[in-house]
This record gives C-alpha cells, structure tokens and sequence, in this order.
C-alpha cells in the first residue's frame, strides 16, 4: 500500500491490476489548488465506476471489483432478484391486458384463438390475453341511415318509378341497433352499407308495386310499415343480428324538375272529381224524384185495379143473387127489378103526372110531389 498515492479514491490497490481502467494513470485529476498533497479530487470514471457496481448490487450480483482473479470483467450482470422484478412487471402488463370493462349498453364477444368463444354481459371481464380477446360493441344505441335525395346527397337515390308508370322522390329513415352481438361480428363485412342497401330494395319493391296518389297521400304509413318489415324479413335471413327499431317516410313528392306541373294536375283532377260530385249528387236528386213518382203511379195503378176488380166481383156477386131469386119468383123479381130501375132513372128528376079522363082527354098536369119531400118541409 505503501505505493499507493493516489489514496483512497486513486488509483487503487491489489495486486491483480485487471480491473483497474485507469491503467495506472493514477493521478490524471491532478490536485487542488492551495491544498497539500494529502488527498486527491476522484476522477469521473471512477464515481461511475463505483455506481455500477452499487447497481449491481442491488440487483442481486457481487459487490465491488474483481481483484486478483482476472477471470470477471466488470459487464452488468442479472441476478434472480432482476428477474423476479421483470417477471412481476410482465404479469403487471399482462393482467392489464387481459381484464377489460364493459358498459351496460355494450355487450363483448370473446375470441378464443380467433373463434367466437362466448358473449359477456356488462361489467368487469377476464379474457387471458392473447389467448382469448374480446370485441366490444354496443347493441342499445340506435344508428340511423338516411337514404334519399334530399339527405343523401344522391341525385337519384330517392328517385323511384310506381306501378303506374310514375316517378316519386323519397326521403326515408331507417334506425337500427344490434340484437345479436355475435352475428353482428362475424356474419356482415359492411353492416352499415348493408342495411342501407337492403333499405333501398325493399323501398323500392314496394313503391314498384304501388299507385302515386295513395304513395302521396292516405298510405305513407302503411308504405313505412310495409318496408320496414320487409327490411327486418331481408336481414334475418342474412342471419345479421340488426333489429329494425322504426322507418320515417319523411317526404314523398313528385321530382323537383315536375313539381309544378304535378300540382297543376292535381288541382285539375281536384276540380274534376268536385264536377263529378255535383253531378253524381244532381243525378241522384233527380233519380230519387223519378223513383218516387213511379212508386207513386204504380200505387194508383194498384188501387185503381183492385177498386175495378173489387166493383166487377160486388156487380157478378149481386146479379148472381138476382138470379137465384128470378129463378125462384120469376114474376115478382121481373116487376122488382123493373120498379128498382125505375126508381133510380126517375129518382133525380122533377116528375109531373099527367092525369087523363074517362075520355082519354087531358084532366090536368099535377106536379108530382115525393112524400119524402113533405116530411122534410114538414119537418
């Protein structure tokens, strides 16, 4: 040690020199200014030196510097301490890896090697990463596609031909959620694109097989329901796992292009079915007025045959009774009749009798008066 003058922080002892850098170049810090030669200033090296092996240390190797031995460098060297920590902090990062959270308006399907293993509810989930991964989706939130020339900005996508050979604009909307997580995943490539195309379809088929008027007026409801039916039908089959919550038929209208003379023609088809109300209505008043009168003349009729015929019988039965008593009394039913008919043709008229002598000489004209006659003046 005696050679040593570089102290404590010099340039070191031992006699194995191997694992001494500074290559005994001892005193290359130099001294300070105004001290004594006792003591010198530690060389940069040496302080780095000196925390690499703490290091090491404290990561579980050996302490201080090889001497003698030659054998060791002075390289980092990991001991079962450095291992454990790193083992700690690689389940650390696995753990958060493999625990996911899921919110109650989501649902998670969980891969196992890339094939559909299980659906998670909401809450707090383990899925052994990479083993097992989870795709998380929401299935209550409504999405909504807008098809249609107004909000699509299509020139033609709302543009659709009637069964009546006429062109509609229409403006829909259709809202949708997930009913079927799993199938959502892994039986559509293009969910939004489908559903928009499969809306289109099946708008299309029904407007193909309907009339304009009814399209623009009383059965835009029943058009949406339709279509939206149709809609669901199309992507159950597609086994989608989408739930068509509602259709809004916003707008149905004649194209831009015609809208004018659209409504000059149905104001003119307006006032026509108006002239043909009044028609039908005056046509009806007179119809009615023409029934009557015929009921009316019909009825007379009827009276008038069964007055005629009820006479003819009361006349038949009377002459057959008369003859029945001529019959009988062929004498006295003679001077009855001839008296009854007498009786009728002079009973209305004033009578005077002529009254005639023994000579055949007019006696006098005696006015004839009837006794029914006195009885009433007497009266």
């Amino acid at each position: 040690m005696a050679g040593n003058s570089g102290g404590p922080w010099g340039g070191g002892g031992g006699s194995g020199g191997g694992g001494n850098r500074g290559n005994g170049n001892d005193n290359r810090g130099g001294r300070r200014p105004g001290e004594g030669g006792g003591q010198q200033i530690p060389e940069i090296d040496e302080i780095v030196r000196k925390g690499q092996e703490q290091l090491r240390v404290l990561m579980g190797g050996r302490g201080g510097r090889s001497g003698g031995s030659g054998g060791d460098g002075e390289g980092p060297s990991f001991g079962r301490g450095s291992f454990i920590v790193g083992g700690i902090a690689l389940l650390a990062l696995w753990a958060y890896a493999s625990v996911y959270t899921v919110a109650p308006e989501e649902r998670a399907v969980e891969l196992f090697l890339g094939e559909r293993f299980a659906v998670r509810e909401p809450g707090l989930n383990f899925a052994p990463w990479p083993i097992v991964t989870a795709e998380v989706v929401e299935v209550t939130t409504n999405r909504t596609e807008s098809i249609g020339t107004a909000r699509s900005g299509s020139g033609d996508a709302g543009l659709m031909l009637t069964t009546d050979e006429n062109i509609v604009d229409i403006d829909f909307e259709v809202v949708w959620n997930i009913s079927d997580p799993e199938a959502y995943l892994f039986n559509l490539a293009e969910p939004r694109e489908t559903v928009r195309a499969v809306s289109e379809a099946a708008m299309r088929e029904v407007i193909a097989a309907a009339q304009l008027a009814p399209i623009l007026n009383r059965d835009r409801q029943i058009i949406a329901d339709t279509v939206q039916q149709l809609i669901q039908d199309t992507l159950d089959s597609y086994e989608s796992g989408i739930n068509v919550v509602r259709l809004n038929l916003d707008r149905a209208d004649p194209p831009a292009e015609v809208i004018d003379a659209f409504r000059d023609v149905q104001a003119a088809e307006q006032e026509r079915d108006r002239l043909e109300r009044q028609a039908d209505a005056y046509a009806n008043r007179v119809l009615a007025g023409a029934r009557g009168e015929a009921a009316q003349l019909l009825e007379e009729a009827e009276a008038y045959r069964a007055l005629v015929v009820n006479e003819a019988e009361g006349e038949a039965s009377r002459f057959s009774a008369v003859l029945a008593e001529y019959l009988l009394a062929p004498e006295v039913t003679r001077q009855r009749l001839y008296l009854e008919t007498m009786e009728r043709v002079l009973g209305g008229m004033d009578t005077i009798i002529l009254d005639t002598d023994a000579t055949g000489g007019t006696g006098g004209v005696v006015p004839y008066l009837p006794l029914n006659e006195l009885r009433t003046r007497g009266n």
